[in-house]
């Protein structure tokens, strides 16, 4: 700013007005000083006037996995609410790893963000709460709070799998397995829990037999689906908590070419191209990270000090279907 000062002649004061737009300087001061700012190629030192004027005007967001599209469309909508306000987003990636994630937080911390959004890993989320990140606001996303109180955006997870759900066994299904994450994470959970909701509504009872609850990728589906449709009573359908277990049991059908119908969380590229019968359970993840993004500037705005509850949104789904369905 000084070397913009003596270029255009003027003082350091009158630069500072100039770039902040003060309608009181001189037209002719206010040229003569863009002009030197073009000429010497001038950027305004955002982090260090940030830290004069308070926070750093960045926030945190951490995911669980990068390599899965949900969280990259969670990352637009994060950046979407965060670009309204000024601010910048540093991401990172836990791997669903609750040591690295407690490593990233800190660091993110260590970088005096003004808050973070985290897709917890992990069951007790203890190392997230702000007294714990020095007063540092905080929101989840996809997974509620566990040992703590935060903002938190969650998807329908248990009315989607329900609704599914309800729809093989409206097209005439009665053996139904589920393809599903570990039961410890909080999605799979519910997810299950509206499997088993929507058999109970039709007085069904699933069978034991045709439950996995235990795969977490493409390939460990595919393994899954397959040991399922080899059974002598396979099931003439399958239901899987999210985009990577369905895209598995695909393969498995491909593999063993069975007219098998598929239900599935989280619509993906090209599920609407393939062919087969699917009913995918859909909803907005950007909407997901524009929420989180504006609780967490509300929060950021409140101050450190303010007496304000935890609050809970839900993103509602939608079953959608591609494919010939039975008839």
């Amino acid at each position: 700013m000084r070397d913009v000062a003596t270029h255009a002649k003027v003082s350091a004061m009158t630069v500072s007005r100039v770039l902040k737009g003060d309608p009181k300087v001189a037209e002719a001061t206010r040229e003569r000083v863009l002009g030197a700012v073009d000429a010497l190629g001038y950027r305004r030192n955002e982090t260090a006037r940030r830290l004069r004027v308070g926070g750093s005007g960045m926030i945190g967001l951490v995911v669980t996995n990068l390599a899965n599209p949900f969280y990259s469309r969670l990352a637009l909508g994060v950046q979407e609410a965060a670009y309204e306000h000024g601010l910048r987003v540093l991401l990172s990636n836990s791997a669903e790893q609750v040591d690295r994630e407690k490593g990233l937080v800190e660091d993110l911390a260590a970088s005096q963000v003004d808050g973070m959004i985290v897709v917890p890993a992990g069951g007790s989320h203890r190392h997230l709460a702000p007294a714990a990140l020095r007063g540092i606001p905080i929101v989840l996303a996809s997974r509620p709070p566990g040992g703590m109180e935060a903002d938190c955006v969650l998807v329908d997870d248990f009315g989607g799998a329900q609704a599914a759900t309800s729809r093989l066994i409206e097209d005439g299904h009665r053996r139904i397995g589920f393809l599903g994450n570990p039961p410890a994470l909080y999605t799979g959970a519910e997810r299950f829990r509206g499997y088993w909701a929507a058999h109970e509504e039709a007085r069904l009872e699933p069978d034991e037999r045709h439950v996995r609850r235990g795969p977490t990728d493409v390939a460990t589906a595919e393994r899954a689906a397959l040991a399922l449709l080899r059974d002598p009573d396979a099931p003439t359908a399958l239901f899987c908590t999210n985009n990577r277990l369905t895209q598995g049991a695909i393969r498995a059908l491909r593999t063993l070419d069975v007219p098998v119908s598929l239900a599935g969380f989280d619509d993906f590229d090209l599920a609407d191209v393939l062919g087969l019968p699917l009913t995918i359970v859909s909803y907005d993840a950007d909407e997901i990270g524009r929420r989180a993004g504006r609780m967490l500037i509300d929060r950021i705005g409140a101050g450190a000090g303010a007496d304000m509850p935890a609050r809970r949104s839900t993103v509602p789904t939608e079953v959608i279907r591609y494919g010939t369905q039975p008839s």
